[in-house]
């Protein structure tokens, strides 16, 4: 992906090839979102019949709701802060365990305009993807990505690129 601000068309097509990829693996789907506050999720209903393949949409904007609704440590928002690659992980693992679904997509950043210090500038997001394998194990990972614009430009990036994820086998 590049670094351009996606259209609401490509952004439309995006969630269209999630869906398919989805229902072509016979997955369903759940997104825990930060700083995209619901968006990815936005796009995901907005494709007709995407309720075969959407569970559960978590907007865990502050650190108590990443607790409360998808279980991240206290402790790892005290270490690690809310925008990082543990909180990341613990959102996507926790998003889930709670709906139950095949994979699960997490989006944790600094849209800004501020926010943003030395270590973790504006643009900053952590991205997780966490996979249930077939023998009820779960797989995990995560990625960091730093998108330059303005608060709407990186909200859009970041969802941009958690539907490739959830496009991704």
């Amino acid at each position: 992906m590049t670094q351009d601000v996606p259209t609401d068309q490509e952004l439309r097509l995006l969630a269209i090839r999630a869906g398919e990829a989805l229902l072509l693996r016979g997955q369903t789907v759940s997104v825990a979102e930060s700083c995209t506050g619901g968006y990815v999720v936005k796009l995901l209903t907005d494709v007709p019949g995407s309720s075969k393949w959407l569970g559960f949409g978590f907007v865990s904007y502050s650190n108590l709701a990443k607790q409360r609704q998808l279980g991240v440590a206290a402790l790892t928002l005290e270490k690690e802060g809310a925008v990082s690659e543990r909180t990341a992980m613990e959102m996507a693992v926790g998003a889930l365990a709670v709906s139950g679904a095949s994979r699960a997509v997490a989006i944790t950043g600094i849209a800004g305009p501020d926010g943003g210090t030395e270590r973790k500038p504006v643009g900053t997001v952590w991205f997780s993807r966490a996979v249930r394998m077939s023998d009820g194990a779960v797989g995990a990972m995560a990625s960091q990505r730093r998108f330059q614009g303005d608060r709407d430009d990186v909200r859009r990036k970041a969802a941009a690129y958690a539907l490739e994820l959830v496009i991704e086998p």
